[in-house]
């Protein structure tokens, strides 16, 4: 009897065209921020349900956007090194589906509860940092090909819809149940739906994967398999991209957290607890508005557009944590706007100025900057919260004038370091 043939390799599935890829992106990040975004939306107050004082909620929510930031500095290396760009994706966006869930637990451990809150609401911002260089990185290839401006606006708007929808599952939740706990239970549905979603377009997008990509022009050398350290050498990435992190970074500290802002609104009186998420997702949708008019702004008319930014985050936290309920929407409008440019169209400044091979690794390190400087800001904010409102007021405008600077300054060095 002969022995019978080997089963054919399944087919391979066929690789999904630029802009289906980057709405599948799109479609991924829609469910995943309506699960992280909807806890972000009530974590100062959930947090204070659990007897944490404002300076708590400004060092644990401020630790939390610290850590999705530093940490990308050596998960980008690692995804640039081994090439592990989905498995790092994948593992990123699951920790977010199964920690936010769980919080719902918080409540009925006792006195630990805040304790187990915190190290959940630090594990999902892990999760975030561990994803996020890899994904940015396959977004970007892909998105070369249709305008990057274009390609992460329209990403960082589907994204924005689920983060405005989370807020308002979450806000829906609460108002019928009349406390917290349940609405992170209801999340994990869109959790297992990102990772569904996430999943089918692996299958269909690994073609698209930075493995195979041939050298960038800005590359100094064709040599694309050269060892990527997982710490990053200081000559590896440009002066002018290290200016430009900084003056981000600046940006970042003015912003404080939304915890802080959400602790506010309702130890001030403004709202009820059911009412923040209403406004967080007022947030989410302006955010999305601003990337889309920034993103294609960016592919005609450059860079300049950023000098916006610290223009308006002078202004948040004298409306954000005013005594006045119009003041404060008004800040938290100008929030979401300021953080909707930071999450697309700086990033598409950042992939415009390093050599195209050390993406991921450059992703790590720029966010490796706001993290320090997010872990500032809500200490900051949540320190001075009380007595001292106008310092704060006064740092954030200080900071903001050397970030301008900063910014005038690295789009000089890349003008200098770009043929004529």
């Amino acid at each position: 009897m002969s022995a019978s043939a080997p089963d054919p390799a399944p087919p391979r599935q066929p690789a999904w065209s630029p802009w289906r890829t980057v709405v599948a992106f799109g479609a991924v990040s829609l469910a995943g921020d309506m699960v992280y975004e909807g806890m972000r939306s009530i974590a100062g107050p959930f947090l204070g349900s659990l007897g944490a004082s404002a300076l708590l909620v400004g060092l644990i929510t401020g630790a939390g956007e610290a850590m999705a930031l530093i940490l990308r500095l050596f998960s980008g290396p690692l995804a640039d090194r081994s090439g592990r760009y989905w498995s790092l994706t994948i593992l990123g966006y699951a920790m977010t589906a199964v920690c936010v869930p769980l919080l719902a637990v918080a409540p009925f451990v006792g006195s630990v509860g805040l304790a187990l809150a915190a190290t959940l609401i630090l594990l999902e911002r892990a999760g975030k940092a561990i994803r996020s260089p890899s994904k940015s990185a396959l977004l970007a290839r892909v998105a070369v090909s249709v305008g990057r401006g274009r390609g992460f606006a329209v990403h960082k708007a589907l994204d924005q819809v689920g983060a405005f929808a989370g807020p308002l599952v979450v806000a829906g939740v609460i108002a019928l149940a009349g406390v917290q706990w349940p609405a992170f239970a209801v999340l994990a549905i869109p959790g297992a739906v990102c990772m569904m979603l996430l999943l089918t377009l692996k299958r269909h997008a690994d073609d698209a994967r930075p493995e195979s990509d041939a050298p960038h022009d800005n590359d100094k050398t064709g040599d694309t398999s050269a060892h990527v350290s997982t710490i990053v050498e200081p000559s590896a990435l440009p002066a002018h991209f290290y200016a430009f992190a900084a003056s981000c970074a600046l940006g970042t500290l003015g912003l404080m957290t939304f915890g802080v802002i959400a602790y506010h609104l309702v130890d001030a009186g403004l709202v009820t607890t059911a009412v923040v998420p209403l406004l967080y997702a007022a947030a989410m949708a302006t955010e999305a508005v601003a990337a889309l008019a920034t993103g294609f702004a960016y592919d005609r008319w450059g860079a300049p557009i950023l000098y916006t930014l610290p223009a308006l985050i002078v202004a948040v936290p004298a409306l954000a944590l005013s005594g006045t309920l119009s003041f404060v929407l008004a800040g938290v409008l100008i929030w979401g706007a300021v953080t909707g440019v930071q999450d697309s169209t700086v990033k598409a400044l950042v992939a415009d100025l390093v050599p195209q091979r050390r993406l991921a690794t450059a992703y790590g390190v720029f966010a490796a900057f706001q993290g320090v400087a997010a872990l500032a800001g809500g200490t900051l904010a949540g320190g001075l919260y009380t007595n001292h409102r106008t310092l704060l007021i006064a740092l954030v405008a200080v900071a903001q004038i050397l970030s301008a600077g900063l910014l005038l300054v690295a789009l000089r060095r890349r003008d200098a370091h770009t043929p004529g």
